[in-house]
């Protein structure tokens, strides 16, 4: 059986890796697909090459309590490939973390680099809105910045496609590893500076990234890496029905998903078959009544009434009372 994945998530925001440009230069063209398995194969090695070749100043992060993405400086081996002054500088296969998800059917591996946990109390879950400061760059054409932002920027890990425009799949599986800043000072000139963010570097394959899409200086296939501090985030309820959206990821994958082939399968996110994942449907199991309205203890949350049958009543189409 095929799962379709609601289209909205492959929509990128524009100050994310650059999607909305009238120029054609930076338009995504895309091409026909390889196959991703096959794909991620390549990209692993390549992107397994990259880490074994080349280190950053691990010493700059030690001890550190306040640590910046700026302050991580990346360099190649010397052709003689020893590693120069190993106490103060650490090879990058030896730091990563290495993390597998599947995505869009196929199980691919990334890599992660955590300079700082981050000292807030809060972790974004993969579809919230975050706040942050990145460079993107490209780990084999030798660390070419594609994109940065020198502000910090605000923007959605999942979009519902018509208000909110969501990023490529890397960002939602990263950035929930990390802890949002400890604490903030308003600089009363319109700036504000954070203290203890999360940061962090990730290595994507191009499964995770633009996949087949080319994207201005981004080739086609490309693994791509983004340096980042995770500054604030917030948790989402893209349809204001009363339910924060991780909740309504109902088989907990970490993305919404649609079969388009089936209405009636159990194990998607469109608990009434009506091909809108519960997280952009106000009405999630078409019973007439708003999600928001069967909330009938009237505490604000309409997951804790319980019908009959031993399930939220937003989700159990037999249940129709209304606050």
């Amino acid at each position: 059986m095929k799962i379709g994945k609601f289209s909205i998530l492959f929509l990128t925001l524009s100050s994310i890796v650059l999607s909305c440009s009238k120029n054609e230069n930076n338009r995504i063209q895309p091409i026909p697909e390889r196959d991703r398995a096959e794909q991620q194969i390549e990209d692993d090695a390549l992107l397994l090459d990259y880490l074994g070749s080349y280190y950053y100043n691990s010493s700059d992060f030690e001890s550190n309590p306040n640590p910046s993405s700026k302050d991580l400086v990346i360099t190649a081996l010397p052709e003689n490939g020893e590693l120069p002054n190993p106490d103060q500088n650490t090879l990058l296969i030896n730091a990563v973390e290495t993390y597998t998800v599947t995505f869009a059917e196929t199980e691919y591996k990334f890599y992660v680099l955590i300079l700082n946990q981050g000292g807030g109390e809060k972790s974004p879950h993969f579809c919230d809105e975050v706040r942050v400061l990145y460079e993107g760059f490209l780990p084999l054409d030798d660390n070419k910045i594609f994109d940065e932002t020198p502000t910090p920027t605000d923007f959605y890990l999942v979009g519902d496609g018509q208000n909110t425009f969501g990023v490529i799949p890397g960002w939602r599986k990263v950035l929930p590893l990390f802890n949002m800043a400890a604490s903030f000072t308003d600089n009363g000139d319109g700036t504000v500076s954070y203290t203890n963010a999360g940061v962090g570097v990730m290595f994507l394959p191009s499964g995770l990234g633009y996949f087949s899409a080319s994207q201005g200086q981004i080739p086609s296939y490309s693994p791509i890496a983004f340096k980042f501090e995770l500054l604030e985030t917030s948790v989402m309820d893209h349809d204001n029905d009363g339910v924060f959206s991780y909740l309504e990821d109902l088989n907990g994958d970490g993305e919404f998903i649609v079969n388009f082939e089936d209405s009636e399968d159990p194990d998607d996110d469109d608990t009434d078959g009506d091909f809108r994942p519960n997280f952009f449907d106000q009405d999630d199991d078409g019973d007439g009544v708003l999600t928001i309205n069967e909330d009938t203890n009237n505490d604000g949350d309409p997951t804790n009434d319980i019908g009959a049958n031993g399930i939220p009543k937003y989700l159990d189409p037999t249940e129709t009372a209304s606050k």
